[in-house]
């Protein structure tokens, strides 16, 4: 019969470390696996805790000015309002753009359930939906930009408005994470090319779907915080 080697005895066949610094040098060099999670999972994780300090401190900034600037901060619903039928229906906008970008959530977590099951083709097809979604948000954003800028004279310098730092919060922090969608979705539809092309069936490996969702559902959640600190405060 074959004997298959616990943990505990696979610690006890290990060679003993040396104590202090030099056995956590030896420890870390050595031919082993330090943590039980693929390198690509875990660089993204490390990219999303930086770029969480980043939103963080943009966000923070935002409301430290809001909380001190004298000047009166603009409405948001009438700043985002939406004409429809000669009537400005206050956030409709906004409304119709988180709702796109949250279910785009949904969408990508499909295609990470299809990736497990080695269902390439709904994989990607999902994959190539979800990169649709986040096309349309950036559209929208794209539209929302031009009409703080063309109608109402809102500049990243100035506000005709109200409080002059409305402008430069507001640019700078949709427009990282816009560009943060952006680069999701070139992100989508390269690896959802690649999995219609049998690359990762080679390998037998999806984990790569995996990764993009971690970023995308890190898009959507940052998203969330940006929609309740800028147009519902």
């Amino acid at each position: 019969m074959m004997s298959h080697a616990t943990p505990q005895t696979a610690a006890a066949s290990a060679p003993a470390l040396p104590p202090g610094l030099r056995g956590l040098v030896a420890d870390w060099s050595g031919d082993r696996q330090t943590f039980h999670v693929a390198w690509g999972k875990a660089m993204m994780w490390i990219f999303l805790l930086s770029d969480t300090f980043i939103f963080g401190s943009f966000l923070t900034g935002y409301m430290t000015v809001r909380g001190s600037t004298t000047v009166p901060w603009p409405n948001p619903s009438q700043v985002f309002a939406l004409q429809v039928g000669g009537v400005d229906v206050p956030l409709l906008l906004i409304a119709i753009m988180t709702f796109v970008l949250i279910s785009s959530s949904g969408t990508m977590a499909m295609a990470v359930n299809c990736a497990y099951r080695r269902d390439r083709v709904n994989a990607a097809r999902l994959m190539f939906v979800t990169a649709a979604l986040g096309a349309t948000f950036v559209g929208m954003q794209a539209y929302e930009w031009s009409k703080l800028i063309l109608e109402l004279d809102i500049r990243p310098w100035g506000n005709p408005l109200g409080a002059a730092q409305f402008g430069s919060s507001f640019f700078m922090i949709t427009g990282f994470h816009g560009l943060h969608v952006t680069g999701g979705v070139i992100f989508l539809v390269v690896v959802a090319i690649r999995l219609l092309r049998g690359r990762y069936e080679r390998g037998g490996n999806y984990q790569i779907v995996e990764i993009v969702g971690l970023y995308w559902h890190f898009v959507d959640l940052v998203w969330v915080f940006i929609f309740a600190l800028f147009y519902l405060w």
